[in-house]
């Protein structure tokens, strides 16, 4: 069973940067597909970033950097120039193998989610 722990969520003014880190376990990591998503007040979850097993990258927008740190077993998340759409909770999720796709509905493992509240 693959688990996974958000962390880095906090207040942040606007412009600023933020660093997301996802913690897995339960699997061997070099499989794991893993990917970034937020859920605003009053929307859909949205998927912002992943990464597959090749280290292969998808971004649904600008200004973001998903890496994946084999030692740690992390995923992590930088936001760069912090929007006040960018407030809310950020969901790290997980599945074995495949692409980095964006949809909710391809990971069955998700974290309890960080969150982030952008303020001028």
């Amino acid at each position: 069973q693959v688990q996974l722990v958000e962390s880095g969520g906090g207040s942040v003014q606007l412009g600023g940067s933020l660093k997301l880190s996802c913690q897995t376990s339960g699997h061997t990591f070099s499989r794991l597909v893993v990917a970034w998503f937020r859920q605003s007040p009053g929307k859909e979850r949205r998927g912002v970033a992943g990464i597959d097993e090749y280290d292969v990258k998808h971004y649904d927008k600008s200004g973001l950097t998903i890496s994946r740190d084999k030692t740690k077993r992390t995923v992590s998340l930088q936001i760069h120039n912090l929007k006040s759409e960018d407030t809310g909770t950020y969901y790290c999720a997980a599945r074995i193998g495949g692409g980095a796709g964006l949809r909710k509905e391809e990971y069955p493992y998700w974290g309890q989610g960080t969150q982030v509240n952008v303020s001028s």
